[in-house]
């Protein structure tokens, strides 16, 4: 069984996060920004398994930089890292990502495609979706409630 996950915020300019993130291909252009908050997943023997963020768009969320550190991945930790950071987001918002590479991933736990045509405008206006992912992200919401 999986010991507890504990998120400890990072500051956008940790190099660790930023080694993380770059050595997954997930973009780092924006982390510095203001409005966005950033976690180190730590296992509950203190080993830090990979990272998260979350950023606020008006009333919605765009969850992003969810990443497990190769030598943790295929254990389920994914879903612990992504369950544990929505737990930081307050009642009543959407839940929106982008992802070129990880659909079935975040299908597989609650998410589905929704059309850009759908996304609130806070969440196309953030420089992940409007100047950073590529037009041909799949944009997904959450769809279920947390486990």
């Amino acid at each position: 069984m999986l010991s507890a996950i504990a998120l400890h915020e990072v500051a956008g300019s940790d190099a660790r996060l930023r080694d993380a993130l770059r050595a997954a291909d997930l973009p780092t252009d924006d982390i510095e920004d203001d409005g966005r908050a950033f976690f180190e997943a730590v296992s509950g023997d203190g080993q830090t398994i990979g990272y998260s963020g979350l950023e606020r768009c008006d009333g919605d969320y765009l969850l992003r930089s969810v990443v497990v550190l190769p030598t943790h991945r295929g254990h389920g930790l994914g879903q612990a890292i992504v369950e544990a950071t929505l737990r930081n987001v307050g009642s009543g918002g959407d839940i929106f990502l982008a992802t070129t590479s990880a659909t079935s991933f975040f299908s597989s736990i609650g998410f589905s495609e929704v059309p850009r045509a759908e996304v609130p405008a806070a969440v196309l206006a953030t420089r992940q979706l409007s100047s950073i992912c590529p037009s041909s992200a799949t944009i997904m919401k959450r769809n279920r409630p947390l486990t």
